[in-house]
């Protein structure tokens, strides 16, 4: 067990991402302090403290994004810290509130906590695929983007893409921060999260299959960008783990329009009265290629779709998110 006798953090411990993370640590042998908004409910927690190597190995942390120095407890003698809390959403009432500023100042507080301890040898920021796209230039459908692209703030505004927004500015900040205090950081880039869930909620990119296969009439005219849930945490420990991991990393496992995801589903499932009728929606995900070259270089397989896609559905059947 490679993290045996190291200590790391994880923030936003209950979230989907960070749940998976969390499990791998314990099997990997590490000690995991991770935090959460209120250790005290069990909505949040009682899934993580049922992990193997939980009792002995995992300790829960109360912090808040916008709380500075709210994350001095957590870090303090780490060897890695992943940065994985943030709020998912593509609608907002008040998105400076709800959005841009748990992203922005969020990763902020979490590398200024990080900044005073000195055994921590890397941080690890869970970023997302929509701070790569979005910079005013058209894309043409055989496009492959890859990390060396960057969205562009202003177009995000002006696109009224507010949680892209949000991603963007929170991962210019900490390579801005990062540089300025010579902290070794690694950004992990996913598209669209899909996979079984540990915890007891649904995450935004789990809503949206969720949705189609569940009573929608109609499939957005778009094309969806998914990574197993799995796979980003295990290019998270990676990138912890392999001393020449650098930069940043996307993961998306294949382009493919969401009329094709539907024709998956019905090969399984063939009961589920599925959408048939494409409508316009989700109008920022364009069809375009993602390069896997780098995220090869941490090892990543990549789970297939189909694979991601059933894995799931069992998943809902057993929490009773879908009844077939």
């Amino acid at each position: 067990m490679s993290g045996e006798g190291k200590v790391v953090c994880v923030t936003g411990g209950s979230g989907y991402i960070a749940s998976w993370l969390i499990e791998f640590l314990l099997q990997r042998g590490y000690t995991v302090k991770a935090t959460v908004r209120d250790p005290n409910d069990p909505k949040k927690t009682a899934h993580l403290l049922v992990l193997e190597g939980a009792k002995e190995r995992l300790h829960l942390f109360k912090a808040d994004l916008l709380e500075e120095g709210s994350f001095d407890a957590a870090v303090d003698g780490c060897v890695g810290v992943f940065h994985t809390a943030c709020h998912v959403s593509y609608t907002a009432t008040d998105p400076q509130t709800e959005l841009i500023d748990p992203a922005l100042k969020g990763t902020l507080n979490v590398l200024r906590s990080c900044s005073k301890v000195h055994s921590i040898r890397r941080v690890i920021l869970t970023s997302s695929l929509s701070t790569i796209p979005f910079n005013g230039k058209p894309i043409s459908p055989d496009a492959i983007l890859d990390e060396t692209w960057f969205s562009d703030p202003a177009v995000c505004m002006e696109q009224k893409l507010y949680y892209q927004l949000g991603k963007t500015l929170a991962e210019e900040a900490a390579w801005k921060f990062a540089d300025n205090n010579r902290m070794d950081l690694v950004t992990i880039n996913p598209g669209f999260v899909i996979g079984p869930s540990l915890q007891p909620t649904l995450s935004y990119s789990l809503e949206i299959i969720l949705n189609l296969i569940n009573g929608a009439r109609e499939y957005p005219d778009a094309y969806y960008k998914p990574i197993d849930v799995r796979d980003v945490a295990y290019a998270h420990i990676q990138a912890l783990e392999i001393p020449s991991a650098t930069g940043r990393y996307c993961l998306v496992e294949r382009d493919i329009h969401f009329s094709e995801v539907l024709k998956i589903v019905h090969q399984h499932y063939p009961s589920l009265d599925l959408p048939n009728k494409c409508s316009p929606g989700l109008s920022f995900s364009g069809k375009y290629e993602v390069s896997k070259e780098r995220a090869k270089t941490l090892g990543i397989n990549f789970i297939p779709l189909e694979v991601s896609l059933k894995d799931t559905i069992e998943s809902w059947k057993e929490t009773g998110f879908l009844k077939i």
